[in-house]
């Protein structure tokens, strides 16, 4: 079975065990563990869950319009035939100055591929999406906030830290996401993907999601193995990969399990 079931389903399980019930802002309560914590080699697998199916081109939608689009307009990621931010789109389009908003406004993308090309050893590489000043303007503020990078023997590392992770919905989504990601990275800066550390401050599963979860659970013995991602070998620019360029290959999964996203 894939490391990325593997690691997953175990916090899952840990969460249900040994959870701490409480309630919090969305109003539906929470079993909670905290640091919890997921690590993948991406140069031996790619993390997508099987145990479910995970929706992978959304997944990528997301990310590229976070973080090569550097946008806040939702309309433009509705423009792709992805709706996951429609929930907190504001009545002028935008989610307010969170997400691509911060990697644009201080030109974050930019200076990690010049880093990682002219300084590939330097101890600096972050990405942060938690702007203190911008905080009260966002219509979420970030929960996978913050990228740090590292550069060891040709491989591109990368510890993403999230505040808050909805292990049913939001989480699925993140671990993928951000493998891609690396990925992108890696092949733009001339590297190969190394070591993906997920940190996850505040592990969550919403009571409305455990019967969900339970039913993910029992499929764990039934769990395969890890597709392949493959990229366009000829895209060097971060900025000129397109969804056409991004293929998952032999992603075979175990079918939908439906949850509803607390906003």
């Amino acid at each position: 079975m894939s490391q990325a079931d593997t690691q997953y389903l175990d916090i899952v399980e840990r969460i249900l065990k040994d959870g701490y019930y409480a309630n919090n802002r969305t109003g539906i309560p929470t079993y909670k563990l905290p640091h919890q914590i997921m690590q993948f080699d991406l140069e031996k697998e790619f993390p997508i869950l099987t145990t479910k199916f995970v929706a992978f081109k959304t997944a990528v939608k997301e990310i590229l319009w976070i973080w090569q689009l550097q946008s806040n307009d939702v309309r433009e990621l509705q423009k792709m035939n992805c709706h996951v931010w429609d929930e907190w789109m504001r009545e002028d389009g935008t989610i307010g100055k969170a997400y691509g908003y911060q990697i644009r406004k201080y030109k974050q993308v930019d200076t990690l591929l010049q880093t990682l090309k002219n300084d590939p050893q330097s101890r600096r590489m972050i990405v942060s999406l938690w702007n203190i000043e911008d905080l009260p303007d966002m219509a979420l503020q970030p929960c996978a906030y913050q990228t740090l990078w590292d550069v060891t023997d040709g491989r591109l590392n990368c510890m993403l830290i999230q505040r808050s992770g909805d292990m049913g919905l939001g989480v699925p989504f993140n671990m993928t996401q951000y493998a891609v990601l690396i990925h992108l990275i890696a092949q733009s800066a001339g590297l190969k993907p190394g070591l993906f550390t997920h940190v996850i401050n505040n592990a969550h599963v919403y009571a409305n999601h455990v019967e969900t979860l339970k039913k993910q659970l029992a499929r764990r013995s039934q769990a395969l193995p890890a597709p392949k991602l493959l990229l366009n070998p000829d895209i060097t620019d971060f900025y000129q990969f397109t969804m056409d360029d991004i293929k998952l290959d032999q992603y075979q999964h175990l079918g939908k399990l439906a949850m509803e996203v607390a906003v």
